[in-house]
């Protein structure tokens, strides 16, 4: 048995030494071998039989140590015999010991510790090899999640590359073909302007070889008319001269025959006036007669006179209208009104139509909020008109000229109201009776069954503020009245004031005024629209008056004015240069080119003749405007 441990010993040696590990050998017992190991740090102490012996043995441990080789000897083979020699030096001693069992125990107890620690480490290096292999494959499906993620990444840039180089390309094609067409446009621009060109200089030359010819026939029959009175002339003085005399003598003869016819007739009828009044005087009786028939229709003639002048002034006091009244729907006399409606309403049924209709609002130009604004007004003041509430005052402010009569006239017209119109400067020339005569315009107003808008133009004339030094007593008095008159809200008067200073108005009439109204100058699309307007009132349809049977005997016919070449384009030129112009403006320009047309030779107006026009009287309102700038500035 102990051969056997001897020989394991032996082959565990060489078994270390060629694995060049240093040989440990430990034991439980009380033997140590210093040439192969050291105990451990927790073995437990010796006992003390294990320290005799040990003493005998330590004789032999005395001899100096034995210096390690660090550098073995080796066979040619690379064997190491070193270990094989200390193994055998430690089994002689194991064999003389008498604990040789106990170390061999020892010794195979220590290898089966050594046995179940390789096992143990195994297992623990296979579960490391397994959480290897596990972190392993999450690292590469990390790897391969991010390899996806980078690859959708890629994709979606080269998808916004390729988008993006699309619509460069696109946008280069677009832009290419952009070009293309405003030189196709432009080409075919020029084009046009080309032949508007020739056609005009074609149409110029025409026309002045028309005039030309018309000039010079013209002038042959002026000059044939002349020669043809000349010769007349000479014909009636050598006939004048011939019969002279014989005229003469006739009208020498016609002369006194009518002398003598009017004194025969003179002296018959003063004989007879005198028979009479010599009857008369001899006889008393027909002298008291006829006094008294002379006084009687001396009297009656008064009386009739002063009685039909009192009576007159009673009826027009009571059915006629106030005399601050410039203009009225419903005429002077109540009848009045209903026969001028009806007139009215036969004249213009198809213009009415379409202004009820909401496609026009009569000859008033405005701009569209302004016009929408004032036809809620009217649409609001006919609902209140039928349901009976009390109508709101209106404040129209702006410019001269910018149609605020005109709008109260159609606000009425299409709310279903009466309108009448006054002035304000017609109440200071009344003097003290401007209160009265401001009580009876009220009067007459209350009588209107449809509700009346009563329109006071130039509002500021006397309803100015009361605190100034100029405004006299009967101002301040009629001022005061109309205050009490409108100092409730009707039901049957609709108060529109107009003014171009609406800060120089009363702070109680201010107060009176619920809705205000600004109308400012016309714009550039509402100039177009007064000039196509206005040309067609005064040039185009000036034609279609059809003249009376009386003035069709006694007035040659009117000459037809012809139009050539208004285009819109002249008319918006036209609606450019005339900035600043107001209505009214607009229509007397309109008027002025009218009297341009009537004074030319044939009658004809074209775009020279036009601009020709508009350009003289946008001149004159640039002076207009300088002149009032410097009144203005020598007033200050």
């Amino acid at each position: 048995m102990a051969q056997k441990c001897a020989i394991g010993l032996i082959s565990a040696l060489a078994a270390s030494a060629s694995l060049s590990k240093s040989n440990i050998v430990s034991a439980d017992g009380p033997f140590t071998f210093s040439g192969f190991s050291t105990s451990p740090q927790g073995s437990p102490p010796p006992s003390s039989e294990s320290n005799k012996e040990s003493s005998v043995s330590g004789e032999e441990s005395d001899a100096p140590p034995r210096i390690r080789n660090h550098n073995p000897r080796t066979t040619s083979a690379g064997f190491d015999p070193e270990a094989l020699e200390r193994g055998a030096k430690a089994l002689k001693g194991i064999n003389n010991s008498a604990h040789a069992k106990k170390v061999f125990e020892s010794i195979k107890t220590q290898e089966e510790t050594r046995q179940a620690e390789f096992i143990a480490k195994a297992q623990e290096f296979k579960a490391v090899q397994t959480q290897s292999e596990a972190e392993r494959q999450r690292v590469i499906y990390e790897e391969q999640k991010k390899l996806a993620q980078h690859q959708a990444q890629t994709k979606a840039q080269m998808a916004r590359y390729e988008d993006e180089l699309a619509r460069k390309r696109m946008q280069a094609e677009n832009e290419a073909q952009r070009t293309r067409n405003q030189e196709l446009v432009k080409m075919q621009e020029e084009s046009s302007i080309r032949r508007e060109v020739a056609r005009r200089a074609t149409e110029e030359e025409i026309q002045a070889q028309r005039r030309q010819t018309e000039r010079e026939k013209a002038e042959i029959e002026r000059e044939t008319i002349r020669v043809k009175a000349m010769a007349e002339a000479e014909g009636r003085a050598r006939e004048s001269k011939l019969s002279e005399d014989v005229n003469r003598r006739m009208l020498v003869d016609r002369a006194n025959a009518e002398r003598e016819k009017w004194v025969s007739a003179i002296n018959t009828t003063f004989d007879h006036i005198g028979g009479g009044l010599r009857a008369i005087l001899t006889d008393q009786n027909k002298l008291v007669v006829a006094v008294g028939g002379i006084t009687a229709l001396a009297a009656g003639i008064y009386t009739t006179r002063e009685g039909a002048k009192v009576i007159w002034s009673y009826v027009d006091r009571i059915l006629g209208q106030p005399s601050l009244i410039r203009e009225s729907s419903r005429g002077k006399y109540p009848w009045s009104g209903s026969v001028s409606r009806a007139f009215s309403t036969l004249r213009g049924g198809a213009k009415e139509s379409a202004s009820k209709n909401g496609k026009g609002f009569g000859d008033v130009i405005l701009h569209p909020s302004l016009q929408k604004r004032i036809e809620q007004l009217a649409s609001a003041t006919a609902n209140t008109k039928a349901h009976q509430a009390p109508f709101r005052n209106m404040l129209f402010y702006g410019p001269p000229g910018t149609g605020k009569t005109m709008a109260a006239r159609e606000l009425a017209r299409k709310s279903g109201l009466d309108y009448a119109l006054m002035t304000g400067g017609d109440v200071a020339p009344l003097g003290a009776q401007a209160v009265t005569k401001i009580h009876q315009l009220f009067d007459w107003s209350k009588k209107s069954k449809r509700g009346l808008l009563l329109f006071i133009d130039e509002a500021d004339a006397f309803l100015c503020e009361r605190n100034k030094t100029y405004m006299s007593e009967a101002q301040r008095s009629a001022l005061n009245a109309l205050l009490f008159r409108t100092g409730d809200q009707s039901k049957d008067i609709v108060l529109a004031l107009a003014t171009n200073r609406p800060g120089d108005l009363d702070s109680a009439v201010a107060d009176r005024v619920d809705e205000t109204l600004e109308f400012p100058l016309p714009g550039e699309e509402e100039r177009f629209k007064l000039l196509n307007l206005y040309l067609d009132k005064y040039i185009s349809k000036s034609n279609l008056k059809k003249p009376g049977m009386l003035q069709r005997l006694f007035k040659k016919d009117q000459q037809k004015i012809e139009v050539k070449g208004i285009t819109e384009d002249i008319l918006k030129e036209a609606a450019e240069k005339t900035k600043g112009f107001s209505g009214r403006e607009i229509a007397k320009l309109m008027a002025s080119v009218q009297a341009a047309v009537y004074g030319s030779a044939n009658c004809m107006l074209d775009a020279n003749l036009f601009r020709e026009v508009i350009d003289y009287k946008v001149a004159e309102h640039q002076q207009r405007k300088k002149l009032a700038g410097t009144n203005t500035g020598n007033k200050k």
